[in-house]
């Protein structure tokens, strides 16, 4: 298997009502963007799907710690409190940092909150890529988190559409031609980290391209597929 990355330049700033999929469809209808081909997976931040679904709060921008009661909202569990450090569990059953708030890449002044359904915002994009250019692609929302036991961030799915989450390998046999038992990949969580390797940090670039996923994993899926039950988990 062979893919490329690459960053989709061109997207300014985003604000409350714009339309995403409209915006990405205009960028890469030609080079150095596009065209896009049937099977691409873009890979786009949360922050800018957030934003252009008003997902804005104002703050105080002069204390530092005016967005924690925020964060209390939006969780439904306090999972652990160290310092100013607050680790949630959302609506959405992910577990992460102040309850995915965020202040970087947003006007002083104002917090992101995480979209209400980024499955949804993700299948919208989806949608209007079709209808627009005829293209069938995959799509991430994508934000970044920490990891327990493990230092540095990553950027991992937070919304799916058209591209698996998890690809089920159990039953199949390794490279000795042992059957695997418990391997289960999260593709999407790996797509999105390689989106993100291209995007970068601090460029202001918030889409991706990826190119040449194995087309097996071009199905229907929903974030479902990656948040573990909690009963099913051993840490909670």
């Amino acid at each position: 298997m062979k893919m490329t990355a690459w960053s989709v330049s061109g997207i300014g700033e985003i604000i409350p009502g714009d339309q995403l999929g409209d915006i990405i469809v205009d960028a890469c209808r030609a080079e150095p963007n596009g065209p896009l081909l049937n099977g691409d997976v873009l890979v786009v931040t949360q922050k800018i799907v957030s934003k252009a679904e008003g997902r804005l709060v104002a703050i105080d921008p002069d204390d530092p710690v005016s967005h924690k009661q925020l964060v209390e909202d939006e969780a439904v569990r306090i999972v652990r409190r160290r310092g100013d450090l607050i680790i949630t569990e959302t609506k959405h059953g992910f577990i992460c940092a102040n309850s995915g708030i965020d202040l970087s890449n947003v006007e002083r002044g104002f917090a992101a909150l995480l979209p209400i359904d980024s499955d949804r915002s993700a299948r919208r994009i989806r949608d209007i890529i079709n209808a627009k250019l005829g293209v069938e692609v995959g799509i991430i929302v994508s934000d970044t988190f920490g990891r327990p036991w493990r230092n540095g961030l990553t950027d991992v799915a937070i919304g799916v559409a058209g591209i698996a989450g998890v690809v089920d390998l159990r039953g199949t046999p390794d490279a000795l031609g042992r059957m695997m038992h418990v391997t289960e990949v999260c593709v999407a969580d790996e797509l999105a980290s390689t989106g993100e390797l291209v995007m970068g940090k601090s460029s202001g670039i918030p889409v991706a391209i990826i190119r040449g996923v194995d087309p097996t994993w071009l199905r229907d899926s929903a974030m479902s597929e990656i948040v573990r039950p909690a009963q099913e988990d051993l840490f909670r």
